[in-house]
């Protein structure tokens, strides 16, 4: 039969059949075997096909894996040559962010839509809490949210006090697979009360909504919000880093500095201090915001913009 694999717990799988019912699925032997570089073979949004092992129990086994269209991986904690997937099949990774209260970074905002582009996984930003800002402080959103929709990212702000783009939100997610992922405190779950005040979480799931294990093994789950429209918790997205990328390669991950490329005098040029760079140009031009190009260097130079 056919299933969603909705949560990971590591040796067991939850499977939701096309009822609706959840069984909890384990891995055939014949996954531990394979040469795969991963530490699961199964992730979150997988779907797989599975057999009835105890009815009664509700569990099955888990016989094998339809293609993916993409995932999202870190490198594995304890082994450096294998990966761990996070989750599959996504349609968008949404990072929710606040100016302040607490306030998020830019460059933990450039990271994660660096991240999502190595993915080929189309980024979105929301700007969250309107309800709670001054003039002063939505007029510079504006402008971080014009520069994000000019470089290609659906960006927009929401208020879950007032209701100002909770209905974008919720459009935003129709009919998709969305990874939630942002700094504790910034309103992700109560965004998600908001569009969905009967998904069946208890209090303490939703307060800890995409922020728990960060220290440890993570265990994704998917929640339905309405037909065919799921989010994915998974505390690891938060935790990405780039280091699985070469320096060479996170400029193609900047929509900006992509179009510029070929342009440099040195083919391999890395924009920092070299001679007739054109990223540089377009930055001294105003063409390239300094914001970007100062997440872009702090990537380069090791930095995981991880505040």
């Amino acid at each position: 039969m056919h299933g969603l694999v909705i949560r990971s717990t590591g040796s067991w799988y939850d499977i939701r059949d096309a009822e609706g019912q959840i069984w909890q699925c384990r891995l055939r032997g014949k996954f531990k075997y394979q040469d795969l570089k991963v530490t699961n073979p199964v992730a979150v949004g997988d779907s797989v096909y599975w057999e009835i092992e105890d009815e009664t129990a509700q569990k099955g086994v888990i016989n094998d894996i339809l293609p993916r269209r993409n995932y999202i991986a870190r490198k594995s904690v304890h082994k450096s040559a294998h990966a761990h997937l996070l989750a599959a099949n996504v349609d968008q990774a949404i990072i929710v962010a606040t100016l302040t209260f607490p306030r998020t970074s830019l460059g933990f905002i450039d990271r994660l839509l660096v991240v999502a582009e190595s993915f080929r996984i189309p980024g979105v930003v929301i700007f969250n809490k309107q309800d709670l800002f001054d003039d002063e402080i939505k007029a510079y959103q504006q402008e971080l949210v014009d520069l994000y929709n000019r470089l290609g990212y659906t960006c927009f702000t929401t208020s879950s006090v007032t209701g100002e783009g909770v209905d974008t939100f919720q459009k935003l997610l129709q009919g998709k697979v969305s990874v939630l992922s942002g700094h504790s405190g910034v309103g992700k779950s109560t965004l998600v009360n908001t569009i969905a005040p009967d998904l069946n979480l208890r209090t303490n799931e939703v307060s800890t909504f995409a922020n728990k294990g960060v220290h440890t093994t993570t265990f994704a789950e998917m929640f339905e919000l309405a037909p065919d429209t799921f989010i994915i918790d998974s505390p690891g997205i938060k935790e990405l880093g780039l280091s699985e990328m070469e320096k060479e390669e996170i400029g193609h991950y900047f929509p900006e500095i992509r179009d510029l490329i070929g342009q440099c005098r040195f083919h391999n040029c890395l924009h920092i201090d070299e001679p007739k760079c054109a990223v540089k140009e377009a930055v001294e031009a105003g063409k390239i915001a300094m914001s970007r190009f100062e997440s872009y260097l702090s990537m380069v130079g090791g930095e995981d913009n991880r505040r």
